[in-house]
């Protein structure tokens, strides 16, 4: 004690490190403040919403939860120690999650004088943190046991009972649905560890473990050599496609073209992760110049598209990615038209998509080859609708960008496509051969996900079994890395998304003996056994809408109604 201080009173507690209970936490939230859990920190990072430069979304799917693995992941260190400034305070002991606003947690206000109330132990929030109603084909009788249902219904690990959702009639909605989605996480529930504390304490403890045994062997540092050997494949495919235009061979012109552009994207991905030099301005100009001004797409709408993806990954609710209804339903959860809290729009499960989807497992591949084209809508969306940050670190970005479309519309658009290629019938070839090449890409991307998991399995699911539980790796000789790009090693990347992708091989066993020590399965295919799970899955969703269109019209025939 301080000699000059009153006897029985001590210095009031500096505004940052003020102890906070979880009522008082959930009261904050239930008051419209973003709270986060950082490292047993307590964040308040509502001033930083519309300056974060990889977008809302992500933060707000933090809500309420312990994100140290998550912000861990995807920050540098740098990045880390400015979150402080946002610290009100800290907690004490393990922190249990709740359900984040956006997900669909409800929360109490907090009133300073009301009782003390115990806190929910964990089976208690475990069984409160659910929504949808027993199925009688797993639950016979009144059976108290319950599964998650869609975000748009659950309630926090605090709220009010959950109502049941009534988007469908349960006539028309067939009790098969629901049995699906409580069998896949059954079925996780039972391949998985369990989700109570000690266990996911243990894989989490493993997990960071083996990020810093990463570290220490060098596997953060940029092999700059291996750019060298990229940035001459770049250049011979590009002047391999001026040759061939200047000749004549339009076709051939826009086939190297179309390679560059998918080779492209990898060092994009790069920079986006800050996987280069490690630098949040210079990766990021290093980005734009790659994906905007050569390639016409926006690395902000990327970033702020992918981090949503990193931290909620296979989520048919919340995983852009994974959101391609009216084309494509990975999950029978999609016939219930959900609403996405990414694009904050209904995904109409519509006469269109109740025909589509019966087909995707045939149309998969020629969908994708002219994903490349709705990519380019998506860029101009992010850059004209307002969701690029206005303020903050990254305002100049979004300038920074629409200058590079206008560049590469200039160049590609008008330079080569009208300037030099004579007449219409050979524009439309160099325009179709040049973006269809690209479509290798896109089935990389979907490959490491589309066959996974989409089952929802909780709040206290830890980052890394999440991750391996929704993500795949392609097995390829070493000599095919470069077609693949790195993303062959997707749950390795999502583990560590700032690992540059010339080392994610060199990490892949270490991973695989992190699962063999924490019992979690590593999913890995060869790229001819990927897709035949892919497709082998959306044959089986396209399946099931099938048989959700029998049941619809068994129901119209016999005098019922559908909605």
């Amino acid at each position: 004690m301080n000699a000059l201080e009153p006897p029985g009173e001590r210095p009031p507690a500096r505004r940052n490190d003020k102890l906070f209970s979880r009522r008082e936490i959930e009261g904050l939230i239930a008051d419209g403040k973003h709270i986060i859990i950082l490292d047993g920190k307590v964040l308040k990072v509502d001033a930083w919403l519309r300056f974060h430069p990889g977008g809302d979304k992500s933060i707000k799917h933090m809500v309420g939860r312990d994100a140290t693995d998550e912000a861990t992941a995807l920050h540098s260190p740098e990045a880390l120690q400015r979150m402080n400034s946002f610290q009100i305070g800290r907690i004490e002991g393990r922190w249990i999650n709740f359900l984040p606003p956006i997900q669909g947690g409800k929360f109490r206000s907090y009133n300073e004088d009301e009782p003390d109330t115990p806190e929910l132990n964990y089976e208690d929030s475990s069984e409160q943190d659910i929504s949808d109603p027993p199925s009688p084909i797993f639950e016979p009788g009144e059976s108290t046991a319950r599964f998650r249902g869609p975000a748009s219904s659950v309630s926090s690990i605090s709220s009010s009972p959950p109502s049941t959702p009534s988007k469908m009639d349960r006539e028309a909605r067939p009790l098969f649905l629901d049995a699906r989605t409580q069998q896949e996480i059954i079925m996780d529930r039972a391949k998985y560890p369990p989700l109570d504390p000690k266990s996911q304490d243990f894989i989490v403890e493993k997990f960071r473990a083996l990020r810093q045994q990463l570290k220490d062997e060098g596997l953060y540092n940029c092999n700059y050599f291996a750019y060298l050997i990229e940035i001459s494949r770049y250049t011979l495919l590009g002047a391999l496609s001026y040759y061939f235009l200047t000749k004549g061979w339009y076709g051939t012109s826009g086939f190297f073209l179309g390679c560059m552009w998918h080779q492209l994207v990898f060092t994009a991905h790069d920079a986006g992760h800050m996987g280069i030099t490690h630098n949040f301005h210079l990766d990021t100009v290093l980005g734009i110049i790659i994906a905007d001004y050569i390639g016409g797409l926006s690395l902000g709408w990327w970033k702020r598209n992918h981090n949503v993806h990193h931290i909620v990954t296979n989520s048919p609710e919340h995983d852009p990615d994974i959101e391609h209804v009216p084309f494509f339903a990975i999950s029978h959860r999609f016939f219930d038209s959900l609403r996405s809290s990414y694009y904050d729009r209904i995904m109409t499960y519509d006469a269109f998509a109740k025909f589509f989807i019966r087909f995707q497992h045939f149309l998969y591949y020629p969908v994708l080859a002219f994903g490349r084209f709705n990519l380019y809508r998506l860029s101009w969306e992010y850059l004209l609708g307002g969701q690029a940050p206005r303020r903050g670190p990254a305002w100049w970005h979004r300038w920074f960008e629409i200058a590079g479309q206008i560049f590469f519309w200039t160049w590609f658009g008008y330079g080569v496509v009208y300037r030099s290629i004579p007449d219409w019938p050979n524009r439309l070839l160099f325009i179709l051969v040049s973006h269809v090449v690209t479509m290798p890409l896109h089935v990389q991307i979907t490959l490491s996900h589309f066959a996974m998991s989409t089952a929802d399995l909780g709040v206290h699911e830890s980052f890394p079994q999440k991750m391996l539980r929704t993500t795949m790796d392609v097995d390829c000789p070493q000599w095919l890395d470069f077609f693949h790009g790195g993303l062959q090693f997707q749950a390795i990347h999502h583990l560590f998304p700032r690992m540059p992708r010339h080392n994610l091989r060199r990490a892949q066993k270490m991973v695989m003996q992190f699962c063999k020590e924490v019992e979690v399965p590593y999913a890995i295919f060869t790229f001819l056994d990927g897709n035949k799970e892919v497709i082998g899955r959306l044959g089986e969703v396209a399946g099931q809408a099938r048989l959700l269109a029998e049941c619809r019209r068994s129901i119209v025939e016999e005098g019922g109604h559908v909605h």
